[in-house]
């Protein structure tokens, strides 16, 4: 290939990948300029206090001198708080739990970032995600565009890469996808780049670290509400948990001599010896095709619904205290759950989430189990192996599907087998994916910590990553 001739921009962060990114293409030929871009000002709720993109723009200046590129700069603030800071707001404001990172790529570093590079002359926009690409043929002679996954499994970055369309791959470029982290540090050290012993960013896309409900109170006022413990003995009675673990059981094949699964294997936020975290070659499932096929779509959308919680309510009575009888108010016991706190907003909470809570007196850490936006309350359960922490069945809706292999969507009716991840990090898992006319069910051979809405479902074909989608509530 004639390199000399193409020309590329590197989105130059001032980091060490983007600029061992830069450096590679140089060194292949490539007619290379580094572009450096602002996409945030403010920095309320930031951890540092102060604007580190003005020091990441001085580090990737350096950086393109000392490799010999051009440099320029660009102001996509606006862009970026009306594309994904807004859309992060609106989603916590529903109770929901974004991905900035997912967004920003998608509508920023890939949209409106690639259109100015264009607008410089660029043929292809390069960054330094762990991440490979290659170019296929389809059936009537176009070319197809796949990517997959890192070559270092520690610091792949495909996840983030999940709503890319054909378009946008099709002048991307990752040139240290091929690269482990210490290599990537290696070259950067030996071409005595400035940012070779730059940390990596952290945080919020663009923005940083930041103390998240601070951020989130630019926009979001805050509202005392209480913090309930749900019991175990909730989900024995509970209905939609007893359908949950009843329609599972009935999806198991004939020869399956088990009991269904309803509890995650957890191990740690990287880590579960949940199915689907081996050699990457999706198991045999404990599930039926043939029932799955038969189920009808109602039962799939039940299946995918989280317990609620709004039934539990709690009674006060009146009592008389100390040696004058002062009358007091307390709530009577419920077997199902108690009232252990106050917060300062549900829209402020995840799933998941143990940090903030405040809530002493347990010998297990105590985690979100659901936030009630609209009753202002949040609910939590003590361990991972709460039964609320788990789930079986997600739903994405049909607008909501996005196929980056746009060559092989599923149609109606059909079935397939995938490994998927819910967040990034998280060993890939085994599970079905079933296409109904009511949205995309993805049902997991092992029960899932932390199914959150708004965050994204990847499905990878072995290394592949060939869909993603927001998962519904």
């Amino acid at each position: 290939m004639d390199t000399k001739n193409i020309k590329v921009c590197v989105g130059l962060s001032g980091g060490v990948d983007s600029s061992v990114a830069a450096l590679l293409l140089k060194r292949a030929g490539y007619d290379v300029f580094g572009l450096f871009m602002q996409n945030w000002h403010d920095t309320t709720g930031t951890l540092h206090g102060d604007c580190e993109w003005e020091e990441d723009r001085f580090v990737a200046e350096m950086v393109a001198r000392k490799i010999g590129i051009p440099f320029y700069f660009v102001d996509l603030s606006k862009e970026y708080r009306q594309r994904v800071v807004d859309y992060m707001f609106n989603e916590y404001s529903k109770g929901r739990t974004p991905n900035p990172d997912v967004l920003c790529n998608r509508e920023i570093k890939f949209d409106a970032f690639m259109k100015c590079a264009m607008r410089l002359g660029a043929d292809y926009v390069a960054t330094g995600h762990y991440c490979r690409k290659d170019e296929i043929a389809a059936p009537d002679g176009k070319p197809v565009y796949r990517i997959f996954s890192g070559s270092d499994p520690n610091k792949d970055q495909s996840y983030f890469l999940c709503q890319l369309t054909q378009s946008q791959l099709e002048r991307a470029m990752f040139p240290i996808g091929d690269l482990e982290k210490p290599e990537v540090r290696r070259l950067a050290r030996e071409a005595e780049l400035p940012s070779a012993d730059k940390k990596d960013s952290q945080g919020i896309c663009f923005v940083g670290k930041v103390d998240l409900p601070t951020f989130l109170q630019q926009q979001l006022k805050p509202r005392e509400g209480d913090i309930v413990e749900v019991y175990d003995a909730f989900y024995t009675d509970n209905v939609q948990y007893k359908f949950i673990v009843s329609t599972l059981s009935s999806l198991l094949r004939d020869d399956f001599a088990g009991e269904v699964p309803v509890l995650t294997d957890y191990i740690s936020e990287t880590k579960t010896s949940a199915a689907g975290s081996g050699d990457g070659s999706p198991r045999e499932s404990e599930f039926s095709r043939e029932k799955l096929a038969a189920l009808a779509d109602n039962d799939w959308l039940r299946l995918s619904q989280p317990v609620e919680y709004g039934d539990i309510r709690f009674e006060t009575e009146t009592y008389r205290s100390g040696k004058k009888h002062i009358k007091k108010t307390r709530y009577k016991d419920n077997p199902y759950g108690k009232i252990i706190g106050k917060h300062d907003g549900a829209q402020f909470y995840t799933i998941g989430q143990r940090r903030g809570l405040n809530a002493g007196g347990h010998k297990d850490s105590v985690f979100v189990i659901e936030t009630d936006i609209a009753s202002n309350i949040i609910y939590v359960g003590e361990g991972h192996r709460h039964r609320g922490l788990s789930r079986s069945c997600l739903r994405v809706a049909p607008e909501d599907v996005h196929w980056i292999r746009e060559d092989i969507p599923m149609a109606v009716g059909d079935i397939r087998r995938y490994r998927v991840r819910i967040r990034y990090r998280q060993p890939l898992q085994s599970a079905f994916l079933i296409m109904r006319t009511n949205g995309l069910y993805v049902l997991f051979d092992a029960p899932q910590r932390g199914i959150t809405p708004g965050q994204f479902a990847v499905w990878y074909d072995g290394d592949e990553m060939v869909g993603s989608g927001v998962i519904s509530r």
